[in-house]
Order: structure tokens, then sequence, then C-alpha cells
């Protein structure tokens, strides 16, 4: 009998090596390593098979010219949930796979269960539940006071058990909660496992792909919140996003982190009541919830997150170090970048820092990955460090360069408007993006230095 090929495969970046070792040579992560099984014994029963015919296992596609496929438009229809259907690019695509994960209690089961309910009063809907019990969602629907007269529900974790009642139920929508718990008998190794994953994920995927059922897989997270195996699964799936929120907080924050069918990074704001998920309409509302007093070290900034403006609050605390070596803590920036910036605001803005411990923190939770941050950054690090106010219907948005000019942000009007509509009156921002006609209520100064912007605020 033929032997099963196997291979190893980092977890971490996904290069794999004929045997196991202890480091990864391309990420240099350490035990990262789990053995992958390539092919078993019948599927090279089969290759030899076609070889020996002198033809080709499986049937030959045909190549048509790239001008002759036609364009219509992707015939997507709403998850009910117009925060969802942002995130997903318009709404779901038939025969795509989308990756959900989240931390536990994050509500992941709680979003998938309301989309479907609401999914399966028009169309055929298939829950697989492999971590619950029916009765366990059974009792989550009637406390969310959702409609469950429709929904199919099958607590399930074998993969072809799952494929045949897909296959016999036909659903539009089928959700598997989760990929981790879902193991196949081909397989020898325990559920979770990187095999075990790619494998079902890949089996799942075809069948979407042949049938045009939208599938929902719900993954799970590491320690440091990425998704479990995240380069075993994203060249399989069309859409990933992740659902955030910490336990001290009611709002959540869904972000797309692939998409082939819509904007990457796009980003869906949720809150969580007794009644489930809902709707945030208006996000900027909730991350502009400041204090009533006035206080230093406090900005107002407008960052892009996938195909709309968010107005969000900034604030840096400067303090005197007890420590030889200060203190730079951001959150919710990276922190590399907090580095940079005080650099420059050394070198081209005249203000000493160095022996000062620098906080800076993103209110709300959320996670700025642009550099539009960097001005409302450095205005708030020098409002903290001369404990000076800054005036609170001003919005700060640029990019600050090496050598102490500001640059120029995507999206610039859009920005302004979207500051106008919340009452904002004065905002600076780099020369590149001044408005081209006059913003009703509002005053726009444009700078192209680190030095007309510092001078701006005094």
């Amino acid at each position: 009998m033929a032997k099963s090929k196997t291979a190893f495969v980092c977890n971490e970046c996904g290069s794999d090596y004929a045997k196991w070792q202890g480091q990864c040579n391309d990420c240099g992560a350490w035990n990262s390593l789990s053995e992958v099984r390539l092919g078993g014994p019948a599927g090279a029963g089969a290759a030899r098979s076609g070889k020996a015919r002198g033809g080709f296992a499986g049937t030959v596609s045909e190549a048509r010219l790239l001008g002759e496929i036609d364009l219509e438009e992707l015939p997507r229809f709403s998850s009910g949930a117009e925060e969802f259907d942002r995130v997903l690019g318009g709404g779901l695509v038939p025969g795509s796979a989308i990756l959900v994960g989240g931390n536990p209690g994050a509500g992941k089961s709680t979003l998938l269960l309301q989309t479907m309910c609401h999914l399966a009063a028009n169309m055929d809907a298939l829950y697989i539940t492999g971590e619950e019990s029916l009765q366990q969602v059974a009792m989550r629907a009637r406390r969310l006071g959702l409609a469950t007269d429709r929904l199919r529900l099958m607590a399930e974790t074998n993969v072809e058990a799952i494929i045949a009642a897909a296959e016999n139920h036909r659903p539009r929508v089928l959700v598997v909660d989760s990929i981790q718990v879902v193991h196949s008998d081909d397989l020898s190794s325990a559920p979770g496992s990187v095999s075990q994953v790619r494998e079902c994920a890949a089996f799942l995927t075809r069948f979407a792909k042949r049938t045009g059922t939208v599938l929902f897989l719900v993954g799970h997270v590491t320690k440091d919140g990425s998704l479990a195996g995240p380069k075993v699964l994203e060249h399989m799936i069309d859409c990933s996003i992740l659902l955030e929120g910490g336990h001290d907080s009611r709002f959540r924050t869904l972000r797309g982190q692939k998409n082939r069918f819509g904007a990457v990074n796009e980003l869906g704001v949720f809150a969580m009541t007794e009644q489930g998920l809902r709707e945030v309409r208006n996000p900027s509302a909730i991350f502009l919830d400041r204090s009533s007093e006035p206080a230093s070290g406090s900005a107002v900034m407008v960052v892009w997150e996938g195909t709309r403006p968010l107005l969000v609050e900034i604030q840096a605390l400067v303090d005197d170090s007890a420590l030889g070596n200060p203190r730079r803590v951001a959150v919710g920036l990276e922190q590399n970048r907090l580095a940079m910036l005080l650099a420059v605001l050394h070198r081209h803005g005249g203000l000493q820092v160095g022996d000062q411990d620098v906080f800076a923190n993103v209110v709300g939770g959320v996670k700025v990955l642009e550099t539009s941050a960097d001005l409302a950054l450095l205005l708030a690090i020098v409002s903290s460090f001369r404990d000076r106010q800054l005036p609170r219907d001003m919005v700060i948005f640029g990019e600050v360069g090496l050598s102490g000019e500001i640059r120029p942000v995507p999206s610039g009007q859009e920005r302004l408007s979207e500051a106008a509509k919340h009452g904002f009156r004065r905002a600076i921002v780099p020369k590149a993006n001044a408005p081209r006609g006059e913003i009703r209520g509002m005053q726009v100064i444009a700078v192209s230095r680190l030095e007309e912007a510092l001078a701006a605020v005094e």
C-alpha cells in the first residue's frame, strides 16, 4: 500500500518543511511546526491510473478570452444588518466563504444566529453547532426574541456528515460554529490541528463554491488576538472579519481584514444589548463621548475606515519620568510610530520630551492604522506637555514626515464634511487637503510644516 505523504507547516507564516524542526527558518517562531497530510493512497492511485491510460484524471477546463467574460453584477443579498453588509462589501455573495473570528464572549454566535434567523424567513438556512447543544442555542434564540420557526439547526462535528446534511437540505446560507471542532474521518490528527482545520475548511469551501452556498466559518483567536491558524485558512476563504470588543464595553467593532468583494479594513459598529447586537448607525457619536470638563492633552481627529470617515478622540499624557529610560506607551496606535513622531517633534518643533513619560490612547478602543493621526497625536502631546487645552470645536488630521512636512491624506474633503456635520467649526489640515470651496461654518487652517501647526494652536 502506498504511504501518505506528509509535510510540516508553520502555524505563524505558512512555510512548509520536509521534516520537523524546532524553529521556523522564515519567521523565527519556535515550536510552530505541525504535521499536515499532503495526500492519501487513494489520490496517489487515481493519479497513477490516469497516467497509465495516457490521459489525465478528471475533466479538462476550457480557457476563455478575458473580453468574453460576462461582467454582470454579483447577485448580492442583504444580511439584514447594514453595518454587517458594509463590512462584507455590500451584502452576501453566493458561493463565498466567510471566516468570522473574535475573542470568547465577543458575540460571534449571537451575531450569526441573529443573521440566520432573519435570512431563514426568506430562504433555506442551516446552522451547524459543534460547541453547544441544540438546547443551548434554542435558549439563546428565545432570550433574544428571535423567530425560531424557519431556521434549521443541527449539532454535528463530522465534516462528512455536515456536507451530507447540506446536500440534503440545500441551504442558501450555511454556518459552521466553529471550524476548530470539526474533524474528518480520513485524518488521524485531533480536531483543531492544522491538518484538520485546513482539510475541513477546504472541504466546506469546495461545497460552497460548487453549490453557490454562502458559508460562514467561526474561528477561534489566539492569545495575541489573531485568528488561530490564519495562514492556513487565509488563501481558502473570500472574506475574513474580526469581531472585537472588551467585556468592560457594550460596543463591538466588526472589522474586515480580507475581502475579495469589497473594501479591506471596513469597520462596522454594534452595541451589545439584552436583545442581542444592535447596529450603531452613527459611530462617530459614541467615539466622541467626551468629558464635559475641558482637559489638556485631548484632540479630535478624522480617520478613514474602509469607505467612511470616523471622528475619534485621541488623548496624550506627558509626565516627568522617575526612570532612567522614559516610557513610551501607545494604545490603539503603533508603538514605533509614536517614538518616531517624538523625534520629529524634538527636531522640527523644538520640544524636548526625552526625559518625560509619554502615554497615548485612542478613546473607545478603536485601532488607528493610518498615518492621518500623526498631526493630531503630536498636537495632543504638545497640549499635555504645556498644559494648554485645545479648542473643543477643532478637528485635526494629517501625516507628518521625517523632515517636519505635513503630507496630505486621502479623502480630505469628505473628512471635513463629516466634522462639519458634528458641529466642529475649526480644522487644521495639510495644505494639499485644503478645500477648493468654502465649508459653511468652518474655518480651515491649512499648514505645510509642523512649525505652522504648532503656531496655530498657541
